[in-house]
């Protein structure tokens, strides 16, 4: 099934409010940095620096409502910045503790279903607490299966991934402790893959991440789950669309900062 009209619609009107707002709000950095300046020009800097700016903006915002709205759009339950509440006992901060660093040092094969049911097997029952680890950037239900997803960067290095890693197993162990029968699967989702047409292979997966179960989602496989349909090139037309009607506003603006 294709994206809908009115779910196309309104990433269209997303895209666009988005870009029109930081067009309207952005101002170039004053910092004053003469060799930057010296070798690429201030003008250029400040383009750089407004691109800059609206990657940082889809970053923190843009593709969460983007899936949310497909995943709606598809009839799934959706949610942004999630608070996953719960309380993980001692015996269970130990057994994460114990598979996190048996996977970075290669002590055991990475195993999804295997990681999930031995938490679901000691984990204790616990209040509906506030922990550290609880922000959900995107929440995904479909059918039975409760997704939750951190969306990061294109290329996390090998401290990144470590650290996220160990964030999907306490999200894992948080929801367990308020029902242990939850079809509960935590992952990682990378809007884009920055390799194509190459598949995304980095070296900093090796073992830490289960890709075949898909704990760890790139591009059009992410796309297309929350979507529950084949959906990436549709939306990659829309992404086009709201880019052809911002053309010259964005001309406009570049023209102002080549101006400085």
């Amino acid at each position: 099934m294709a994206i809908s009209e009115s779910t196309a619609a309104s990433i269209h009107e997303l895209l666009v409010t988005t870009v029109r707002t930081k067009l309207k709000d952005y101002k170039p950095e004053t910092n004053h940095m003469p060799f930057h300046f010296r070798l690429l020009g201030k003008d250029r800097y400040a383009m750089f620096s407004f691109v800059h700016s609206m990657n940082t903006t889809f970053g923190v915002s843009v593709w969460e409502q983007v899936a949310v709205l497909l995943a709606r759009g598809a009839g799934n339950h959706a949610e942004r910045q999630v608070v996953l509440r719960g309380q993980i006992d001692a015996a269970t901060e130990e057994l994460i503790r114990k598979t996190h660093y048996d996977l970075r040092k290669a002590k055991t094969i990475v195993s999804k279903s295997r990681e999930t049911n031995e938490i679901r097997d000691v984990i204790a029952e616990g209040r509906a607490l506030k922990d550290p680890d609880s922000r959900v950037d995107v929440m995904v239900r479909i059918g039975n299966q409760e997704n939750y997803f951190d969306i990061t960067s294109a290329k996390p290095n090998m401290k990144e991934f470590v650290a996220l890693k160990l964030k999907l197993l306490r999200w894992t162990a948080l929801r367990l402790s308020q029902n242990k029968n939850a079809d509960v699967f935590t992952r990682i989702a990378i809007p884009y893959n920055p390799y194509h047409p190459e598949l995304y292979e980095r070296w900093t997966l090796k073992g830490l991440m289960d890709i075949d179960s898909g704990e760890i989602m790139v591009g059009a496989d992410f796309w297309n789950f929350v979507a529950s349909a084949e959906v990436y090139e549709q939306l990659l037309d829309i992404f086009q669309d709201a880019g052809n009607e911002l053309r010259e506003e964005i001309d406009e603006r570049f023209a102002e900062l080549r101006k400085l």
